[in-house]
């Protein structure tokens, strides 16, 4: 269990991290989500005793980060933003210094060598230079050396970054595979990032909480519309589609050349669209159209971290 508890942080008179407070479960993929500049990274290097916080505390267990950082970092494997690579060592020397820098050598790292190349999928690239790999094995050593020891915590930040479509997919499936057995953080602002690997999800805008939970939770708790566009021939007035639900809305009449476009909106708690075709048929008009736009995530994400949005 993860606890952060009140986390402050500032840098000189800038307030990165204003008071937050959240949890994580053991064995939980957990994604930590907002735009640039939301605090995120800063409330990682915090968890990994990178930084200090000025004020508050995070709880791993039985620890803390004020007295128990060093123990702390045992179990915690972090992977940041900025991959810290050696480029101009190969993919074997730079596994076994990162390993004996926290005492794995000899036989032990031979054979946690062996595992963590068949979890990455570096068999190929071993021997190879880490300045010649494309940015997926870059992103597969640096993932490589953040479990090495076999840590509980898994802590990455924007780890498909920069990444093609095919190497996004790749990552995401390793680190689905070693959320089964770590507690895994997963920091990014792209949400198809979050949806794709993470059980729940925080989202933090200009240092503060701004929703916490799974999506369903987050979608179920917010105020989302639909919007129902509709393309009809053969009307002149479009009035009593306002009269399907006292909750309608004619958001859009855009004349064509032998019909009309129609917006309608209403709360996603409703679905008229058999109420709407009853009702055309009913006037005698055609319907060449209907299609159905429900709010979306990344719609809940924009108004969460707009400048006036609001908290779920």
């Amino acid at each position: 269990m993860i606890t952060v508890d009140h986390l402050t942080k500032y840098y000189g008179h800038i307030k990165a991290v204003d008071d937050i407070s959240f949890h994580i479960k053991d064995g939980e993929i957990l994604g930590f989500l907002g735009p640039n500049g939301a605090g995120k990274s800063t409330t990682l290097r915090i968890i990994t005793s990178y930084l200090m916080p000025t004020s508050g505390n995070i709880y791993i267990n039985d620890m803390n980060i004020l007295d128990d950082s060093l123990d702390i970092r045992k179990n915690i494997g972090y992977l940041p933003e900025n991959n810290p690579l050696y480029s101009e060592m190969n993919v074997y020397d730079f596994l076994k210094f990162s390993a004996s820098i926290r005492g794995i050598e000899g036989e032990a790292f031979e054979k946690r060598l062996k595992e963590v190349i068949e979890l990455c999928g570096l068999y190929g690239v071993i021997h190879n230079q880490i300045g010649k790999l494309s940015k997926g094995y870059r992103q597969r050593t640096g993932l490589a050396q953040s479990i090495f020891h076999n840590p509980e915590i898994l802590i990455l930040d924007e780890p498909t970054a920069g990444l093609d479509p095919n190497q996004i997919v790749e990552i995401r499936s390793l680190i689905k595979q070693l959320g089964k057995e770590k507690t895994v953080i997963i920091s990014s602002h792209i949400l198809q990032e979050i949806q794709a690997t993470a059980d729940r999800m925080v989202i933090i805008n200009k240092g503060k909480i701004a929703a916490d939970g799974t999506i369903d939770d987050l979608m179920s708790g917010f105020k989302g519309c639909t919007r129902l566009h509709l393309e009809i021939e053969g009307a002149d007035s479009f009035d009593a589609l306002k009269e399907i639900h006292e909750n309608v809305n004619l958001v859009q009449v855009e004349p064509k050349k032998n019909s009309t476009s129609i917006v309608l909106e209403y709360p996603n708690t409703l679905d008229l669209r058999k109420d709407v075709f009853q009702l055309i048929v009913k006037k005698g008009w055609t319907l060449l159209e209907m299609n159905r736009y429900q709010t979306s995530l990344e719609d809940l994400f924009r108004i969460l971290t707009m400048e006036e949005g609001g908290e779920v």
